[in-house]
């Protein structure tokens, strides 16, 4: 139940995941809530694994408990157990985004990038580092905020729509 940002943190610690994360951090522990994991004495979440197929129903469930550790084999086993169709490949989404130092949505976005093994397809300029990049911002996005991606001519300047946008490029849902 953690945030985006923390999710998208772990992500690239383990070099970057290629399946949307569900951040369940407001209302705190609601889907936790939904789903039986929530811990009420301790106000916080099991640690759990949940396997949802694309058409959003669970297909695996297990607890670890708060101070758990998956089995990284067992749930490769159990995905292959529900099998569907394989996510796309990185490569598949292109553009510029650009980025702001010590900007919390600037981080999300180019976490992002790195999650999705978008960086041989996703240029990233630092506005606040390349002078000429943020001029580039202005010039062709209209405005100097970040973050902003701007791909086949269009900018959009949410995090959250960035991320969602690229999720959408990289692993289309049928």
């Amino acid at each position: 139940m953690d945030t985006v940002y923390s999710h998208a943190n772990w992500g690239s610690s383990l070099g970057g995941v290629s399946f949307p994360l569900l951040a369940d951090f407001h209302p705190k522990g609601g889907y936790c809530k939904s789903l039986g994991l929530w811990i009420e004495d301790h106000g916080i979440g099991d640690r759990a694994t949940v396997i949802t197929d694309r058409e959003g129903i669970v297909r695996y469930a297990h607890s670890d408990g708060p101070p758990g550790r998956r089995d990284i084999a067992q749930l490769a086993a159990e995905c292959e157990k529900i099998g569907g169709d394989t996510l796309a490949g990185p490569g598949s989404a292109s553009g510029t985004l650009y980025i702001k130092n010590a900007c919390g949505p600037s981080r999300a976005a180019q976490l992002a990038v790195d999650n999705l093994h978008l960086g041989s397809s996703i240029t990233v300029k630092n506005v606040t580092d390349d002078a000429a990049a943020n001029s580039e911002l202005t010039t062709v996005g209209g405005k100097d905020q970040t973050p902003c991606l701007i791909a086949d001519g269009n900018a959009t300047y949410e995090a959250a729509d960035i991320v969602s946008g690229l999720v959408t490029q990289v692993a289309p849902l049928p």
